[in-house]
């Protein structure tokens, strides 16, 4: 197959990124009102043509970017930093994309400055004249009445967007993507600083995936990835303590950011032992949680609200999709056999999560890529599970065997596996049957393709992971690199 220039790559990629903001002004999740004439609902002829010129855009992005793996892999640089910023760039004026869930964050912000429980009702609380009650009624409709999911840390970044913007929705969209390119910066930041080269990169901020639903789509779980990140950055440079800390401060946007948690208790354990690996990252952590929500002052509601994403049901969740499958199949009342279901899949999910733990403290499995494994693990058995959560486990695994993971055959198929995701959800946010279709389709013809050529070897049991040694100017990477020959 024809490879693409560095350069052609380049250029055809944000020319799909272009495509795809210019189609997202006409199908875009477009707001109800507070758009300024500029993001506005707009005829359905308009809508469809935006629409179609969306995922022509986007198909030419997974192009590009699929060509410049390829080239990575041939063993050109390519300048990964100058890309991320041509395909990043056009989507910087976009409206919301793909999703709706930036609403939610302005209103649950507004409603902490106008004094509402976001932890005991929903945006439908806020009533006209109050902040953020434009940005509530563009609210999607399972959200409307459901408390925010997310830790302190998150909504006092909403409130300081919504203070700063009067909660008018344009300028408080725009002052969230501010938040998700800080976001993608600090993604590449510790990308990098956990020794992933171009490669690395390509995967983790460079896919479409999350491009699309992170910049586009202004998703906080880029910011969960991101303090992810670097706090399993310092952790393998030995400072496990701030490490912890940052840890502590993922978690309070969003909770499956303890996973990381257990690792780098791994870590701790190599050096103190057992059991200050599993208590002293733990206690480090929750002080910091505790901490961050007294000082928000928005109270512990955040441990009851947890489990409200598992009322939703999503057909990517397996374990849902079971679960109902064999509810309806049993009695007329599906949901005591869905909700077991879920309960089954989660257990099994900290079953496996042990078991790698367990691994890598034996030595077995590669610190890193097994949090990476872990988070897809946690992600696939989840009750709840959208496209863009695969994004917690795939960017850690960009990063694992000392950056070397991307090329292998399991970084391979993640690649795929994001490229078929990104056609699950229409730019207006929906999931019709043809996103599920056009997504089965890339997976089955990228599943064909990656059987025909080979990246590298699996990276599953790479070297045994050495003790971080102690100091920042220690190297980030938690196992050796290995050459792409004959892996």
């Amino acid at each position: 197959m024809w490879v693409f220039s560095t350069a052609g790559c380049r250029w055809l990629g944000a020319a799909g990124s272009l495509a795809v903001t210019v189609g997202g002004w006409a199908a875009g999740t477009l707001p109800v009102r507070g758009g300024w004439g500029l993001w506005q609902p707009r005829a359905p002829g308009t809508e469809t043509a935006g629409a179609v010129l969306a995922y022509l855009g986007l198909t030419l992005l997974l192009l590009a970017w699929w060509q410049y793996g390829r080239r990575l892999v041939a063993g050109a640089d390519g300048r990964p930093l100058v890309t991320l910023g041509w395909w990043a760039g056009p989507l910087l004026l976009a409206p919301p994309l793909y999703s709706a869930d930036v609403y939610s964050y302005i209103a649950q912000g507004a409603m902490v400055l106008e004094g509402h429980d976001v932890y005991g009702a929903g945006p439908s609380v806020l009533a006209p004249g109050e902040l953020g009650h434009d940005a509530a009624a563009s609210v999607g409709g399972h959200w409307t009445d459901t408390p925010a999911p997310y830790g302190p840390v998150f909504l006092v970044l909403a409130q300081a967007v919504v203070k700063l913007t009067g909660g008018s929705v344009l300028p408080a969209v725009l002052g969230f993507r501010l938040v998700a390119l800080a976001a993608l910066a600090l993604i590449v930041w510790a990308v990098r600083g956990l020794g992933g080269g171009p490669g690395a990169l390509w995967l983790a901020a460079l896919n479409p995936l999350l491009l699309i639903h992170v910049v586009g789509g202004l998703h906080n779980d880029g910011l969960m990835i991101a303090l992810v990140l670097c706090g399993l950055l310092l952790a393998v440079r030995g400072r496990w303590v701030a490490g912890s800390a940052v840890l502590g401060l993922a978690m309070m946007v969003k909770s499956p950011a303890a996973v990381a948690l257990l690792f780098v208790g791994v870590l701790v354990a190599r050096r103190r032992g057992v059991a200050a690996g599993l208590v002293l990252p733990g206690a480090v952590a929750g002080a910091v949680a505790a901490g961050a929500t007294v000082l928000a002052g928005t109270g512990f509601g955040w441990l009851r609200t947890q489990s409200v994403a598992a009322t939703i049901h999503t057909a990517l969740s397996v374990t849902s999709d079971l679960g109902l499958g064999l509810g309806l199949l049993v009695g007329d009342d599906p949901e005591p056999v869905k909700g077991a279901v879920q309960k089954l899949g989660l257990a099994v999910a900290v079953a496996v999560i042990g078991v790698l733990a367990w691994r890598a403290r034996k030595g077995r499995t590669d610190v890193v890529l097994g949090l990476g494994v872990s988070l897809l693990a946690l992600v696939a058995l989840s009750p709840m599970v959208q496209p863009w959560y695969a994004l917690w486990g795939v960017c850690v695994v960009a990063v694992a065997s000392g950056g070397e993971a991307w090329s292998g055959r399991l970084g391979q198929f993640l690649a795929v596996l994001c490229a078929a995701l990104t056609y699950e959800t229409a730019p207006s946010g929906h999931t019709p049957a043809y996103g599920f279709a056009l997504a089965g389709l890339a997976l089955a013809l990228g599943l064909v393709w990656t059987r025909r050529e080979r990246w590298g070897g699996p990276p599953a049991i790479p070297r045994p992971v050495p003790d971080a040694a102690p100091g920042p100017r220690a190297r980030p990477s938690v196992a050796p690199p290995r050459s792409r020959t004959g892996r």
